[in-house]
C-alpha cells in the first residue's frame, strides 16, 4: 500500500486562464476563497508534502506557506506550455517517489482522491500512470505519477508535444472510477465562479 508520506501533492495553477479573460485563475475567488488555496487545503491532508505550480503572482501564492514552483523558461521567457509543463516541474521538485496532481479550478474534488488512486500503485509497475475517471469521462490531470517519469516527459515536451493524454498513453494507464456527480466539475469561465455557489455544499 502506497503511504501518503511517499506522495507529493501538486496544485496546478500556472495556466494562462484564457477562458477567464487571461486572469490568474488560481487567485479567483470561489465562496470567498482563492481557488488554488482551497485546492491546497483540500489536498494537503491526503499527501506527505505539497507544491504549488504557478507562473504569475508568485508572492501571493508563496504567502500561503507552501513551496511554489514555476514552469521551465524557454530562451528566458515563459512559454505557457500547458499542464504537462506544470507536471514536469512537479516531477522535478518532488522529494518522494510519487506525485499526485490536481488542477486549481475544481473546488470539490474528492477528499479521498489520493487514497483511491494510491490503491492501484505498485512498485512492480514503475511507469504506470493512474488517473481519475467519473461516469462521464477521464480526468487526466487528476493523476498519480511515479517521479521517475520526469525525463520521459521532458523528452516529450522537447519534441514540441503538448497533449496530456497523448503522453500518458505512452505508458501503462489505470483509470480509477469516482461517482459523485459534481466532484470533478471545473470552473472555466468567470460566470462559473458564481454558478459554483449552487454546487453541492459538501466540504
Amino acid at each position: 500500500m502506497l503511504l501518503p508520506q511517499n506522495i507529493t501533492g501538486l496544485v496546478l495553477a500556472g495556466g494562462e486562464g484564457r477562458r477567464m479573460g487571461g486572469v490568474d485563475k488560481g487567485l479567483q475567488l470561489w465562496r470567498g476563497q482563492p481557488l488554488a488555496q482551497r485546492a491546497c487545503q483540500r489536498l494537503q491532508p491526503q499527501v506527505g508534502s505539497l507544491l504549488i505550480s504557478a507562473n504569475r503572482h508568485l508572492d501571493v501564492y508563496g504567502a500561503w506557506g507552501w513551496p511554489v514552483i514555476v514552469d521551465e523558461r524557454v530562451d528566458g521567457r515563459l512559454d505557457f506550455q500547458g499542464p504537462l509543463a506544470g507536471l514536469l516541474a512537479g516531477l522535478r521538485h518532488a522529494q518522494t517517489p510519487w506525485l499526485v496532481s490536481v488542477p486549481c479550478d475544481v473546488p470539490l474534488f474528492p477528499t479521498d482522491l489520493v487514497a483511491h488512486l494510491a490503491q492501484h500503485a505498485s512498485p512492480h509497475t514503475p511507469d504506470t500512470v493512474i488517473m481519475a475517471r467519473s461516469p462521464e469521462r477521464i480526468h487526466p490531470v487528476f493523476c498519480l505519477l511515479p517521479t521517475a517519469l520526469a525525463q520521459d516527459l521532458q523528452n516529450f515536451l522537447d519534441r514540441g508535444e503538448r497533449q496530456v493524454q497523448r503522453w500518458m498513453r505512452r505508458h501503462a494507464t489505470i483509470e480509477v472510477g469516482f461517482e459523485p456527480p459534481d466532484c470533478f466539475r471545473n470552473l472555466n469561465v468567470c460566470d462559473d465562479l458564481n454558478a459554483g455557489d449552487a454546487m453541492s455544499p459538501q466540504a
